[in-house]
């Protein structure tokens, strides 16, 4: 078996990686050891001779695994939390999703004829107030009250 650490050293230099991702072809090792140049170097890896390892990252695995855990509630407890409640879920884009979701409850109900131009204004604006804490709690509030 010849040395080939020289050659390991100046393939890593000119592919540009460490020494561990550079590969000779077992087939060539007489070629390899012959070449003692970088120019020699860079013709055989331009012949596929010596090529550089694919690099070699952290799995996803376990933060895909806990990723889903979480999408239903699992790991969230007091002991996983560090930020305050409105670092976790900011307060205006949680208003923007309820608020727009109560308004399309709206105009759909307006637009079916359930509700007449002046209850539909009214009804608008108690939203916009804050009156109703949800599409439920307005459907219930309808029902409840026209």
């Amino acid at each position: 078996m010849t040395d080939l650490s020289a050659q390991k050293r100046l393939a890593a230099d000119v592919l540009d990686v460490g020494k561990s991702r550079v590969w000779f072809d077992p087939e060539r090792q007489a070629d390899i050891a012959d070449a003692i140049t970088r120019e020699d170097i860079r013709e055989l890896v331009d012949e596929g001779a010596i090529t550089s390892e694919e690099k070699r990252g952290n799995s996803r695995g376990r933060a895909r695994e806990r990723a889903e855990k979480r999408s239903y509630g699992h790991r969230k407890g007091q002991g996983s939390r560090k930020g305050k409640k409105g670092g976790r879920k900011n307060r205006k884009e949680d208003w923007q999703s309820r608020i727009r979701a109560q308004r399309r409850t709206l105009k759909e109900l307006r637009d079916e004829g359930d509700l007449d131009a002046s209850e539909y204004r009214a009804l608008y604006d108690q939203a916009s107030g804050g009156e109703f804490d949800s599409v439920a709690d307005l459907e219930r509030y309808i029902e409840n009250n026209y």
